[in-house]
């Protein structure tokens, strides 16, 4: 007779958040703007206006952008702003960086609006291994906002999880 298979993670208190779950779907896009530079590094404001009036700008309907310059141009802040200001009814969210950095500024609004009542008292594991981008600040910022709520936190697998924080007695 087979002895019946016993999940002791399942029937334990730990708790398991992964940040995957809370991924905002969308489309990611960066925008670069050294093709609207003089030679890729100057940049001329009556051309710059000119490329911003006739660009189409629905195409970054609901889309999350990065803006950046990928050229060592010295790029006025204004520029930027004022992209921002086209892609505002079109966009999602419009940040100046790289993808990590937009996903970061995602993962920041998300995580401070997350209600961790659930963990209180528990062990918790912060799941790693994520099949979408989720940047590793978001993980640093997860494990400091559930330090004051958990029992104790570890990151990876409830198999082979490594422990990060215990309270103390």
């Amino acid at each position: 007779m087979a002895q019946e298979i016993i999940n002791r993670v399942a029937n334990s208190k730990l708790k398991v958040i992964d940040l995957e779950d809370y991924y905002p779907n969308g489309k990611r896009v960066v925008f670069d703007i050294k093709d609207w530079l003089l030679e890729g590094l100057v940049l001329r404001e009556k051309d710059f206006r000119s490329y911003i009036a006739q660009h189409d700008w629905t195409e970054y309907r609901d889309c999350y952008v990065a803006l950046q310059c990928s050229t060592d141009a010295i790029v006025p802040d204004w520029a930027y702003m004022l992209i921002s200001l086209q892609l505002e009814d079109h966009a999602k969210l419009v940040v100046i960086g790289t993808l990590d950095n937009l996903e970061t500024i995602l993962y920041t609004s998300i995580i401070n609006n997350l209600d961790l009542s659930a963990y209180k008292g528990l062990p918790v594991i912060i799941k790693g291994c994520a099949n979408k981008p989720v940047p590793a600040n978001a993980l640093v910022l997860l494990s400091q906002k559930l330090k004051p709520v958990a029992k104790s936190i570890m990151f990876g697998e409830a198999c082979s999880s490594v422990p990060l924080y215990k309270q103390k007695k």
